[in-house]
């Protein structure tokens, strides 16, 4: 079996002087970067958790690693099926819940795809090869929950 291999670098920078003295002592600040990669991603947690708002927190990238995959994967299924996509872009949401003890998990995660092609008579292919995307996307078959799509496909010029 073919196997690949990921490495990141999450380091806080959230020391405020006092470091995890208490709860409130500290930021959630950190920063996420990649060998080779171009620009870090300034993260936090969820403002419910005292992070910052303006940063990307770890339930944004686990949406947007979802969103991404499934689009990159759907956008290969269309070159092999000769439509032609001219543009994509996915608004993808999520709903996570929270246990009593404070731990969490997602519950829910929908795609929602608007996918902009050339030609009318594909529309309905290029519509079901969402179906397609989401049995190959290696995000969404690591998760334990279903991921849903409501995509809609647009034809250029109408």
């Amino acid at each position: 079996m073919k196997t690949h291999e990921y490495e990141i670098t999450v380091k806080w920078t959230g020391n405020e002087g006092q470091g995890t003295k208490n709860y409130t002592s500290y930021s959630r600040s950190h920063t996420i970067s990649g060998k080779e990669k171009y620009q870090e991603i300034l993260a936090s947690s969820d403002p419910s958790f005292l992070g910052d708002k303006t940063r990307y927190n770890p339930e944004d990238l686990f949406l947007s690693s979802l969103s991404a995959c499934h689009m990159l994967w759907y956008l290969h299924l269309c070159t092999v099926n000769n439509i032609v996509v001219s543009d994509y872009v996915d608004h993808a949401t999520g709903i996570m819940e929270e246990s009593a003890n404070g731990s969490g998990k997602f519950k829910e995660v929908t795609l929602n795809p608007i996918v902009t092609i050339d030609n009318k008579e594909m529309a309905a292919k290029a519509n079901e090869l969402h179906t397609e995307a989401n049995k190959m996307c290696f995000i969404a078959n690591s998760c334990n929950f279903k991921i849903k799509h409501l995509s809609k496909v647009l034809v250029e010029g109408i």
